[in-house]
């Protein structure tokens, strides 16, 4: 029993597992961020594209082959 209270307790003082926690909160924000990024990107992607199309279809009259 005094060797699992030994264990506990440099459990308690290492700084191992805040690390780890930290990291891992860390890494959530990261992958929110990229995740933001590169929806905003894809909808700016989405509209230029539409736009284009557009301009493209009215420099060929509008017209359906």
């Amino acid at each position: 029993m005094k060797k699992f209270a030994q264990k506990v307790k440099t459990f308690l003082k290492s700084e191992d597992g805040p690390t780890a926690v930290e990291y891992a909160v860390m890494l959530a924000l990261i992958v929110i961020v990229c995740l933001t990024a590169i929806q905003a990107i894809g909808a700016n992607a989405s509209n230029a594209f539409n736009d284009i199309a557009a301009d493209l279809e009215s420099a060929r009259g509008g017209g359906v082959n």
